[in-house]
């Protein structure tokens, strides 16, 4: 991976760690974290400095509620509190006052004291509470179990703990992967003002220039370092390559000129002693390597598709619920051809419940209609699962792309990653993030006049996304993008969507204007105390989550079915009905249960009982709402 790799941290750095896929980012991190052993070299840390460390992926106890598994962050306080407590019985004890081992006990007593003190031991609450509702968290989720959390949603936990230790030299393996753009935004105030040195890999490149003044790169098993923020790197580093690449050039001709030259005088004895000089040259040449060509430059255009209606989708009063649980309502606009819209607002809060009642995967209320001669190409989260496991990752692609792209696929895979060997792997033994790159590349052939795209940029590496963001920005049709990631969507899209308190409203202008806007918003808001989050509010991610949309079995479309068969069938879809409606009634009951519960807290019933009853009807409704998900599934995929 990498050798005689040698830099420092410095107290205050806020250090980007860049480099391709598979180049050593995330080994580096773990190793200087302690994680994994180097093979020559060594990590040397002064004596009293703490690490924290995010990796990509970690496991949380599911034993512990939120707001206690957040609180092990402080778990060394105890240590001092035991120490604390124990220096004031030897004080208690003691007589001798004037003694030098009484003066060290006061000294002992004093320190400790003091870091008590520092820690804010009196705040502890108050800042678990904060971090967990900057990350996204509402209150009422402190007192839910981590179990009940998706894995994006877990990583916040443990990104908490870390943030509230406070540790010397933080180190974040992709941390933004599962924040939304307020989350990211507070993660920056956050590393900005009480950060000390971070070292952090990302490919969110607003999040590296926001929080980062120092970059290094890893390229061709070594590191460059560079003191400025990654938007400069760049510059810099395309000096570097074009440096390369001339010296890579005038060494490969004067490699060919010593090769002629000895291939000409080979058999001639007068020119014996000079052949001989220039094979040993040959042999002590050590080649010059170029840092891997950057693929972003390469420009895909989607194909040409028929032109659409002036107004691909128009939205009427509509309205999606789950249950007694309204995910969004009222929600009206029109989307004109051409337009370039982003769907943004925290998670949960129905952006791909919306992209999916657009796709007539899930019913809703009120009215939704898609243009005229609207052909539309979908993104999702779950369509890396619609690939051929059997096709190669080259036929996967091949079979797709017409015209002159087919003389290109071999680029065109190089600058999603999947360079040399790569191509021929089959697609079933690729990783879930090369399988999402793999159907994002064949959405870009097809040729479609309507894109919508449902987090695009996720396992993309910021090359990747340009290639996507110059490919999207080109392409004339219309498009919708639910994504989080700002430098993706400024200057590709001119009007904002935003998701929010059941609400969906619009914003016009970029991405930039629209955070400008909620900045001010926030300045005006500072004062109002904000009402307690509802429990309905903190379940939206419950029925909205992004699962993959089960789709009927091709041969079922493809083919009659007989009369015993439409028999079963509608038998099948009676009782997924019966099942879906058992569960909103569930649902419904749970609520008013827990309304009931909520009022008598706010009341001041804080008795443990009370507290019980209320922890096993929110778990309840938990299990409800994914009873009645599966079972609404179920009846989609039969009807």
């Amino acid at each position: 991976m990498f050798s005689d790799v040698s830099f420092v941290v410095g107290d205050n750095d806020r250090i980007a760690l860049t480099g391709k896929n598979g180049a050593g980012k995330s080994t580096l991190l773990k190793i200087i974290a302690g994680l994994e052993h180097c093979d020559s070299g060594s990590v040397s840390i002064p004596n009293g400095v703490t690490i924290g460390y995010l990796p990509q992926q970690m496991e949380l106890a599911d034993a512990t509620t939120v707001a206690d598994e957040v609180r092990k962050a402080y778990s060394d306080l105890d240590d001092i509190r035991a120490a604390l407590d124990d220096v004031q019985r030897q004080m208690a004890e003691r007589t001798d006052y004037e003694s030098d081992d009484y003066a060290a006990l006061l000294e002992k007593f004093d320190f400790l004291s003091n870091r008590l003190n520092i820690e804010g031991v009196a705040n502890i609450d108050a800042e678990i509470e904060s971090t967990l509702t900057g990350l996204g968290f509402k209150a009422i989720d402190l007192r839910r179990p981590t179990a009940e959390f998706s894995g994006g949603w877990r990583m916040r936990i443990e990104l908490a703990k870390i943030l509230l230790r406070r540790p010397d030299i933080l180190l974040l393996d992709e941390p933004t992967n599962h924040l939304d753009i307020e989350s990211i935004q507070w993660l920056e105030r956050f590393i900005q003002t009480k950060g000390k040195a971070v070292l952090l890999v990302s490919h969110d490149r607003a999040f590296l220039d926001n929080v980062t003044s120092r970059t290094i790169e890893i390229s061709c098993g070594k590191i460059y370092d560079y003191k400025v923020n990654y938007s400069k790197f760049l510059v810099l580093r395309k000096e570097r390559v074009e440096q390369q690449m001339r010296a890579y050039e005038n060494q490969q001709k004067m490699i060919a000129d010593t090769r002629e030259f000895i291939e000409r005088f080979r058999y001639k004895a007068t020119k014996s002693v000079q052949v001989q000089s220039r094979i040993k040259q040959l042999e002590k040449i050590v080649p010059i390597e170029v840092d891997e060509v950057d693929n972003s430059r390469l420009r895909l255009k989607f194909p040409p598709a028929e032109r659409s209606g002036d107004f691909p989708l128009i939205v009427e009063g509509l309205g999606k619920r789950y249950g007694d649980h309204q995910v969004f309502s009222g929600a009206e606009f029109t989307i004109r051809r051409g337009e370039k819209v982003a769907f943004v607002g925290r998670n949960g809060e129905g952006k791909s419940t919306l992209v999916k009642c657009i796709m007539n995967e899930i019913p809703y209320d009120g009215t939704l209609r898609i243009g005229h001669n609207v052909k539309i190409g979908y993104f999702a989260q779950n369509q890396a699962q619609l690939l051929d496991g059997e096709l190669t990752v080259f036929e996967t692609i091949d079979n797709v792309a017409t015209g002159d792209m087919r003389t290109k696929v071999r680029d065109i895979l190089g600058a999603f990653m999947f360079g040399g060997e790569a191509v021929d792997k089959k697609v079933k033994v690729l990783s879930g993030g090369e399988k999402t790159r793999l159907a994002m590349i064949r959405l870009l052939l097809e040729p479609v006049n309507f894109l919508i795209l449902d987090e695009p940029t996720n396992h993309l590496d910021i090359p990747s996304k340009d290639v996507l963001k110059e490919a999207v920005a080109d392409f004339n049709g219309t498009v919708i993008i639910v994504s989080h990631d700002r430098y993706f969507l400024d200057g590709l899209v001119d009007k904002v969507y935003e998701f929010g308190d059941g609400h969906v409203r619009e914003h016009l202008g970029g991405i930039y204007d629209f955070l400008r806007s909620k900045d001010m918003q926030s300045l005006r808001d500072i004062e109002r105390v904000k009402e307690p989050a509802s429990l309905t509010g903190s379940k939206q991610q419950a029925p909205s989550a992004d699962k993959p949309a089960t789709q009927p079995a091709a041969e079922q479309k493809n083919r009659k079915l007989t009369y015993a068969e439409q028999k079963e069938r509608a038998k099948m879809i009676s009782k997924a009905e019966k099942a879906v409606k058992k569960e909103e009634e569930r649902i419904a009951e749970l609520e008013e249960k827990v309304k009931e519960l909520e009022t008598r807290i706010a009341a001041g019933d804080a008795s443990p009982d009370t507290l019980a009853a209320y922890d096993k009807a929110t778990k309840d409704m938990e299990n409800a709402m994914s009873l009645w998900e599966l079972a609404q599934q179920q009846l989609e995929e039969l009807t």
